[in-house]
């Protein structure tokens, strides 16, 4: 393992997809199957940038997940600190071709391997040797207080070991179902990360940050930029160790349609990337996944605010046209 590696943690999950519009029909060959999980389809985008990347989840030790292993190592991705327990392996089900057009997801993780963890499962120290930055999600916190409590102890932990420290304020609303809403956890865990990564939208959700209700599909751009800097600022002054913001901006018109860019913020500048467009696309979901890994490695790699934003946008844009939840490149 690289002393210098990407660490991303958080449920190993399969999908399970409707081949057309209903997931029962008389054709035999109606669901396809793909491993998945937003920490997992990061450390995959992360490793295809040949960023070193290693991937931490808990599943049951049965072929299935020495599948999904195989799967992930093949692609450049460090499993060795992977936790085998358990008995139930989180899904979800997709009801739509090509992924949240018109159907409806389904979440299969209560009870699973990973929802059951606790915070004395873990050796940190031995989880975070060689580890200089941790990536995390709001997903996990979403799952149930135990592993709310478990991030804030893993989030600690990498802050006192001075490691880089990036979350993805992605809002399931049909997760968050143990009685306690986003803003009664997420603001403290987020107060350790030294980089955000949303939309303007989940920011207000999960940190209170302002919204405005006139801001819709057909908002420009340009409008979208000054807000977000607006937000963008509103956050570093309540979460001082943040130095990097990203938001994504993602519009469909139809279910091949696509509209896709994203402002990056740090204290001193405010960039928006090109505005990409398809009708084309094959499978949007992962895509805000492969822009948290492209924004994670071009900071990793020190490049420029511009090259920042580009570079996640370009690899979020370029995983709609990619089957299942991991990115080829």
């Amino acid at each position: 393992m690289d002393k210098n590696t990407v660490l991303c943690f958080g449920e190993i999950l399969y999908r399970l997809q409707a081949k057309d519009e209903y997931f029962f029909n008389d054709d035999q060959s109606v669901v396809y199957a793909y491993p998945g999980g937003s920490e997992a389809n990061v450390a995959v985008a992360l490793a295809s940038l040949s960023i070193p990347t290693t991937y931490v989840s808990v599943a049951p030790d049965h072929s299935l997940t020495k599948e999904i292993l195989n799967t992930l190592n093949h692609k450049n991705v460090d499993t060795s600190k992977f936790i085998f327990g358990g008995e139930r392996l989180g899904s979800y089900i997709l009801q739509s071709a090509n992924g949240l057009t018109s159907g409806e997801v389904i979440y299969d993780r209560k009870y699973s391997s990973f929802s059951t963890l606790k915070t004395e499962d873990i050796d940190w120290d031995e989880l975070f040797t060689d580890c200089s930055w941790f990536h995390w999600t709001a997903l996990t916190p979403a799952l149930n207080e135990e592993l709310a409590q478990l991030m804030l102890t893993a989030l600690k932990i990498a802050h006192e070991k001075k490691i880089t420290i990036s979350v993805d304020l992605n809002y399931r609303s049909r997760l968050w179902q143990y009685g306690k809403q986003p803003l009664d956890i997420m603001p403290t865990l987020v107060s350790y990360c030294d980089v955000i990564m949303g939309n303007i939208w989940a920011e207000h959700k999960m940190l209170g940050t302002a919204i405005h209700e006139q801001l819709v599909r057909t908002t420009s751009s340009s409008e979208y930029f000054d807000y977000s800097s607006l937000v963008a600022q509103e956050i570093f002054e309540k979460y001082p160790k943040c130095k990097h913001i990203a938001n994504t901006f993602r519009f469909m018109d139809n279910p091949k349609h696509n509209l896709f860019y994203g402002t990056y913020h740090s204290p001193a500048e405010n960039k928006i990337s090109t505005i990409l467009e398809t009708n084309d696309l094959i499978d949007r979901i992962g895509s805000g996944d492969a822009f948290m890994g492209g924004l994670i490695a071009a900071i990793y790699q020190g490049k420029s605010a511009q090259d920042i934003i580009d570079t996640a946008t370009q690899l979020g844009f370029k995983k709609l046209f990619n089957k299942g939840d991991f990115i080829n490149l």
